[in-house]
């Protein structure tokens, strides 16, 4: 082991929270590490592919199959397009990094500085109060030990910085928040959402509340509207902790990056019961160090935090940090799906120009704060999606003839589509889980990740009410026939990765308490993914932003107050 150098914070993991972190406790005066596994990556030059054009891109942009199939197998799977030739440097390597699959899953992480950041669709929701309340409610999970009301402050915080575009619409259960100007719905977009609101009175169609910047904001650039987001931006007009928190951060001159650094274990003196220091070895030298800090703050990502926790064991800790209660890696939960389409005639003289970097959302209005009636299913689900003209690709593949007819008909608008897309909470079940596999190892020598998670028969029976209920809404803004396919089908491919360190009251049924410290070690905080005790129905990002702030805002404090 080298010298131990000593910091303030040690922050492990630089994407959506470990950023946050970063620039919250050097904002109030600490010296913070971070600790990134990954490669460095440079803002707006590290952008390799952010301005190639289609007819510079290698292979014409079509996927290199063998390369991705020998080294990218799960990464290259990804929804949304999210993964391409454009950005794969970002992705992790399959091949050099597996993991078990008790049952199918789908484990997609980066491997660059700023993480996930990069890459992800920017949607950005608050929590509503119910969202806090289903737990005790209905019995399944345990009771978050917040409210919304310890949140909701953290939420602004976390807005007025990062620059969330989105319309107020006044539900309780779907809070408003601090908003720059919307982006504006197409003219499809606009009719389905008059009538959506006409005939259904409890439900709502709105423009997706995204972390895309509308107008400039502390030296960010405003959107482009290009659509090419998971690239990486140049003009800042998206939010990530390269653009944002880290340079925030550097401007205290208390940070120091150190990328390329696998953390092994976190360190607990077995007399204080207080974490000491970080374990890490070394991507490119294979040299074992080691780091100590009065506070450390995990998040990895949920998966790798809890592999971290996991492996992080002692004669004070036999099964991991947090382990105490065999809590630790259950209760894995995601956002289950099926999706609807639908052509809609009678808006062919109607179309729009860019390519905006978001859709609508649909919020959730079944089972909301009571069960309906006719619900066979528990907790609910909302719909994010949106209605465009079909492009020349699929135009061209349904064009008859060739040449100059061809062009002259691939050179027109497409048919309006109509889309909407289903996010179903999945329930809190205590055997779906996360474990050390000891005897397969991945990178670095590492135990492998073992996933046994599934979704259930609540999620079964809600996809088929979201299915139904998707149709019925299509159908009535004109819609002759529509199709519904599953998406979101096999866990992990949502993204949308929460649980196995939990938040709770009771340290027999959890791993964290109300201000994300690991229950026995104080002065651990994990405010990521692992953190959450349930799944709600809207993209989870924000709120692990808002539980990193206020989490920061409490070490600091209880740090200068001598209780850690």
């Amino acid at each position: 082991m080298n010298q131990t150098t000593e910091f303030d914070a040690i922050v492990i993991g630089s994407g959506i929270t470990g950023g946050w972190a970063a620039k919250e406790l050097t904002e109030k005066g600490l010296k913070v590490l971070i600790l990134e596994r990954g490669k460095p990556l440079e803002h707006q030059k590290g952008y390799v592919h952010e301005f190639t054009p289609p007819w510079q891109a290698p292979e014409q942009g079509l996927p290199d199959r063998e390369l991705d199939a020998r080294e990218y197998e799960i990464q290259s799977k990804i929804e949304r397009g999210a993964f391409s030739w454009a950005n794969r440097q970002y992705w992790i390597n399959d091949r050099q990094n597996p993991y078990e699959q008790v049952k199918p899953f789908r484990w997609h992480r980066t491997d660059v500085l700023g993480g996930r950041s990069l890459t992800w669709g920017r949607q950005s929701y608050r929590w509503g109060p119910d969202d806090f309340l289903q737990n005790k409610r209905d019995g399944h999970g345990n009771d978050w030990p917040i409210r919304y009301a310890d949140l909701e402050p953290w939420y602004t915080h976390v807005e007025k910085f990062i620059g969330v575009s989105g319309a107020p619409e006044g539900l309780e259960n779907f809070p408003d928040g601090h908003y720059l100007p919307p982006f504006e719905m197409t003219a499809l977009e606009k009719h389905l959402k008059r009538t959506v609101e006409s005939k259904w009175a409890d439900r709502r169609v709105t423009i997706g509340r995204v972390a895309n910047l509308t107008e400039a904001l502390d030296g960010r650039g405003p959107c482009q509207r290009r659509a090419i987001c998971n690239r990486g931006c140049s003009f800042g007009a998206y939010f990530s902790s390269l653009s944002s928190t880290l340079p925030a951060a550097q401007k205290t001159g208390l940070l120091t990056i150190r990328t390329d650094s696998v953390v092994e274990a976190i360190d607990v003196d077995p007399q204080t019961k207080k974490a000491t220091g970080v374990r890490v070895i070394d991507a490119k030298s294979g040299e074992r160090l080691r780091f100590g800090a009065k506070v450390i703050f995990l998040n990895a990502s949920t998966y790798g935090t809890l592999q971290i926790l996991l492996q992080s064991k002692s004669a004070l800790h036999p099964n991991g940090i947090g382990n105490h209660s065999d809590v630790l890696g259950r209760y894995l939960v995601d956002h289950a799906g099926v999706g609807a389409f639908a052509e809609i005639p009678g808006f062919d003289d109607r179309n729009y120009s860019g390519r905006r970097p978001t859709g609508i959302l649909v919020p959730r209005f079944r089972n909301v704060g009571r069960q309906d009636a006719d619900a066979d299913f528990t907790r609910g689900y909302g719909y994010q999606g949106g209605a465009m003209r079909d492009d020349w690709t699929n135009t061209a593949a349904q064009t008859d003839g060739f040449g100059a007819e061809m062009k002259h008909q691939i050179a027109r608008p497409g048919k309006w589509i109509a889309f909407l897309g289903a996010f179903c909470e999945q329930l809190p079940q205590k055997d779906n889980r996360v474990v050390l596999n000891e005897n397969k190892r991945g990178g670095f020598g590492l135990p492998q990740l073992s996933f046994d998670v599934a979704y259930g028969e609540n999620e079964r029976r809600m996809k088929l009410d979201a299915a139904k209920q998707a149709e019925q809404m299509l159908v009535a803004a004109g819609a002759k026939h529509v199709v519904t396919i599953p998406v979101r089908a096999i866990p992990g491919v949502s993204i949308h990765e929460m649980g196995g360190a939990r938040m709770g009251r009771d340290p027999a049924e959890s791993v964290l308490n109300a201000h994300n410290q690991v229950h026995g070690v104080p002065n651990l905080f994990v405010t990521d993914g692992a953190a959450m005790a349930s799944s709600g129905t809207v993209n989870p990002s924000l709120t692990y932003m808002a539980l990193t702030a206020r989490a920061a805002d409490y070490a600091v404090a209880q740090l200068k107050a001598g209780a850690l």
